[in-house]
């Protein structure tokens, strides 16, 4: 069932983003008066599950589910009509409008996606508000990872401000390090001592190359809340409320210390937890992931504030919510061209699964949002096959008075193609790679 709902959410967000990108080419072009021969959700080679033709233009989704397209008259696209521009230029072609009509028909799919993005953190800050956790509100501090221990943080650390200024939400720390440039930290440690803690400069390439994307955990009491059923720790009789004090032994307090152990274990493990005030003693055997099933309770461990926003609040703080989004897109793109970022890269499971498992609406419009704003920056790289080719070209002719002849531009539109298909096959391959390791 929960794999149901991911792939329920998915496919209702891709074809609702896909929909409205075309339609942001579809618009200008309209207005242009450029013929727009074919609308589609999904491609249709071979055959379409539905098609129905108005007017000039032929509305249908295919069957394959790997985007979408508008075919516009006298322009090499995804279709390769080349036969047709073998035949004299006709007036209602791309190719006979003016280099800057044929640009902003190329650049409304992108357009659409940001406007689009925008509106739905407009929607989302309007009806939801926002969640927030202010410093002094993480009542247990943080768990520190070892490469951040080297600093000079501690394990029970609060954290009060990022350069020097008190954050918003303090759980935002570990997002602001790798993408955001924090150089400093003011903490208070346990003694009661506050430090300002230097941090390197290039301190996200270094928590992407040592593989610390969350170098602060909210330390969280190993008190069990939640026991899956038919798991391991339900048919070792864990119950809910059992506190776990000791891993093979080795004495623990935090729940973060509880998954450190048993993650390095390949056997059994010897659990021991108190049950109203006694000591009991298990062994489990943890499943290939490293987990036991159960989860923490998070009672008394956080403070979540929230705030409302009236219509005319939330607009500049959708706004604002939407452009970080893109410049922290941007900023990560960049471990792509990593070694290491080539073996990251996700395909549909990876997508898929950044749903929640559960149906909730505001997370499906705040991941809707953000896979918008992603969608529009990709269409933006100069690839050939992409918007951003077909830009590229375009502003290539307007600003040398030459334009790219057909075949060259048909031989660009084949290379940014097996481009494309080539990504394809890695993201997807390396989906299959985690899904059976």
């Amino acid at each position: 069932m929960e794999v149901i709902i991911k792939a329920t959410q998915f496919i209702l967000s891709l074809s609702f983003l896909i929909v409205l990108h075309e339609l942001g080419h579809f618009i200008p072009a309209k207005l242009f008066k450029t013929r727009v021969e074919k609308f589609y959700l999904f491609f249709d080679y071979k055959f379409s599950l539905f098609k129905k033709k108005v007017g000039e233009t032929v509305y249908g989704i295919g069957w394959i589910p790997l985007g979408g397209y508008v075919k516009i008259s006298g322009m090499i696209d995804e279709s390769m009509d080349t036969e047709q521009m073998k035949q004299p230029a006709q007036p209602w072609e791309f190719r006979s409008k003016p280099a800057w009509q044929r640009l902003i028909i190329m650049l409304g799919g992108v357009i659409m996606n940001f406007i689009l993005g925008i509106l739905i953190y407009i929607m989302i800050t309007y009806v939801w508000g926002v969640n927030f956790i202010k410093p002094l509100d993480v009542k247990q501090g943080f768990a520190v990872n070892q490469v951040f221990k080297d600093y000079g943080f501690k394990d029970g650390d609060k954290i009060l401000k990022f350069n020097g200024k008190e954050p918003v939400d303090v759980t935002d720390v570990n997002k602001f390090l790798f993408l955001r440039g924090l150089t400093s930290l003011e903490v208070l440690h346990q003694n009661g001592k506050t430090e300002t803690i230097q941090i390197p400069e290039n301190i996200g390439e270094i928590m992407w190359q040592k593989g610390v994307m969350t170098p602060f955990e909210v330390r969280i009491p190993a008190v069990i809340d939640t026991v899956i059923p038919n798991s391991p720790a339900e048919k070792a009789g864990i119950l809910k409320n059992d506190k776990i004090i000791a891993v093979n032994n080795e004495p623990i307090q935090f729940w973060n210390d509880f998954t450190k152990k048993i993650a390095s274990v390949t056997d059994k493990i010897s659990l021991t937890f108190e049950r109203n005030g006694s000591q009991q003693q298990v062994n489990i055997k943890p499943d290939s992931e490293h987990k036991i099933g159960v989860a923490p309770s998070k009672k008394d461990v956080l403070t979540i504030q929230h705030k409302k926003y009236s219509f005319l609040e939330s607009i500049p703080k959708g706004n604002s919510l939407a452009i970080w989004t893109l410049r922290d897109y941007i900023t990560q793109f960049k471990y792509v061209f990593t070694k290491k970022g080539a073996t990251s890269i996700g395909g549909f499971i990876a997508i898929g699964n950044i749903f929640p498992s559960t149906w909730s609406w505001q997370a499906f419009w705040s991941i809707t949002a953000f896979l918008s704003i992603m969608l529009g920056f990709m269409n933006l790289l100069p690839i050939p096959a992409l918007d951003g080719g077909h830009v590229m070209f375009t502003l290539y002719e307007m600003i040398s008075g030459r334009k790219p002849n057909d075949k060259f531009l048909e031989y660009a539109q084949i290379t940014g193609f097996i481009i494309l298909i080539a990504l394809l096959l890695l993201a997807n391959g390396n989906d299959i790679v985690k899904l059976f390791s």
